[in-house]
């Protein structure tokens, strides 16, 4: 007989998973206050409703521009960020209230 409650939920263990990478975790930390890390007068879009433009990320983190959108991607998938268009650009912004709901469960779970 199996214990469902022993097996994790899957979301929490991609959330988890995508915050291994201490270039990833350290991007989220950053998007928790955009305004302190990056460029304000070089934002296309407002950061604090649109995001930070994947080029600003990059910039900061100095990856080449194919393992930063790798890593936003990941970010994206464990549904720790939203991604927007604005033209050409990808924003990212922190899904707080998904962030929220995942470290609530990550409680539960230990």
């Amino acid at each position: 007989m199996t214990d469902t409650a022993l097996i994790p939920d899957p979301d929490l263990v991609n959330a988890l998973r995508a915050l291994s990478n201490p270039m990833r975790l350290q991007m989220l930390r950053w998007l928790r206050e955009p305004e302190r890390h990056f460029p304000m007068e070089a934002a296309i879009a407002d950061p604090a409703e649109v995001g930070v433009c994947v080029s600003h990320i990059q910039a900061k983190a100095g990856l080449a521009q194919s393992t930063v959108s790798a890593y936003m991607a990941e970010l994206q998938r464990a549904g720790l960020v939203r991604a927007t268009r604005v033209g050409k650009w990808t924003h990212y912004k922190r899904d707080e209230q998904r962030i929220a709901g995942l470290v609530a469960e990550l409680g539960r779970t230990l």
